[in-house]
């Protein structure tokens, strides 16, 4: 086989990152050890996590991490066998390294696209699940409101929350254009433009009777936002703050004390942590999948020379649901 190509940071960001940051970077791919198989990657997820780890996380001038799949080309494994679909953790990379403990086989399902498997049925729709599910306890008939609502983990909250018997479901997110299309093709019951007027007053229009889950994808203001027209006994479920990933001041909501006032419940959480609810969500979603009636919502771009600009696409919000880079 050829050579390989790998992304590497060769500079840390200072507010919003810049295309200069990165480096394409030609190597020989490694030497397949025993224990290990080599991969030739076939799809690559970047998200929006990865902006916090250019900050310390990432270290400079090696390669990156991201959630990838790839077809193993060479194992020296019996874990693995040449043709094995494989999901492991070494993006950025036209090939990689796995080893069987770090990484796992993926089981081809006829009729579900395998990008899939970064989306609806990966960490994005894991991390959906786990909030609504096992971190808010959605019960049916109730309101949830989701922020981010038009990204990866946004558009899979919907969808699930539908599917799991919420009686209706609100999202914010930064168009009129995508609010629009939030409802006529995603599933949501009403979305509006954060930026159009004071979010507070957009959620309480949208929720006349308050909302009683909150997947919390934003901070900042959303979470303020939220707590104010949140019932009684409310739960927000944390996943994320992307209002703050590029060194805006993080603020404590001006109405944290409510929380108190009105019992409710805010609970962060990893998706890491919640591997073992992912049966579950199989079980749930595939079916759906099969007949139909729910799609991974994905924006796919062709080519890994697209990576960087994939990415900061990503960060500017130009993604409908999981971004995903096609090799």
């Amino acid at each position: 086989m050829g050579g390989m190509t790998e992304i590497q940071l060769v500079g840390r960001p200072t507010g919003v990152p810049t295309a200069d940051l990165f480096a394409f970077v030609d190597s020989e791919p490694p030497v397949v050890q025993p224990g290990t198989a080599l991969v030739e990657n076939l799809y690559l997820s970047v998200d929006p996590y990865m902006r916090q780890c250019m900050d310390e996380l990432w270290e400079l001038h090696s390669p990156l991490e991201g959630r990838s799949l790839g077809r193993v080309v060479e194992s020296r494994t019996p874990e693995y066998e040449v043709g094995d679909i494989v999901f492991h953790g070494n993006g950025w990379r036209t090939h990689a390294l796995v080893r069987p403990g770090e990484s796992r086989r993926i089981e081809e399902i006829p009729g579900v696209p395998l990008s899939a498997h970064l989306g609806i049925l990966g960490g994005t729709g894991l991390s959906a699940y786990v909030g609504l599910v096992r971190v808010a306890k959605l019960q049916p008939g109730e309101t949830v409101f989701v922020s981010a609502a038009a990204g990866a983990v946004g558009t899979a909250a919907a969808r699930l929350a539908k599917l799991l018997g919420a009686g209706r479901v609100i999202g914010s997110t930064g168009s009129r254009e995508k609010a629009e299309r939030l409802v006529s093709e995603v599933g949501f019951d009403a979305a509006f433009c954060y930026r159009d007027g004071p979010i507070v007053d957009s959620l309480a229009k949208a929720a006349p009777d308050g909302i009683d889950v909150y997947l919390d994808n934003v901070g900042g203001e959303h979470l303020a936002a939220a707590i104010d027209v949140l019932k009684q006994r409310g739960r927000i479920a944390w996943c994320g703050a992307v209002s703050t990933y590029n060194h805006e001041a993080p603020v404590a909501p001006r109405n944290l004390f409510d929380i108190v006032g009105k019992e409710l419940r805010l609970e962060g959480f990893l998706v890491r942590e919640n591997l073992d609810a992912r049966p579950e969500l199989y079980d749930l979603v595939v079916p759906e999948l099969l007949a139909g009636r729910m799609v991974s919502d994905e924006t796919v771009v062709t080519g890994f020379d697209s990576m960087v600009e994939a990415f900061l696409a990503m960060l500017s919000g130009a993604n409908r649901g999981k971004m995903i880079v096609r090799l």
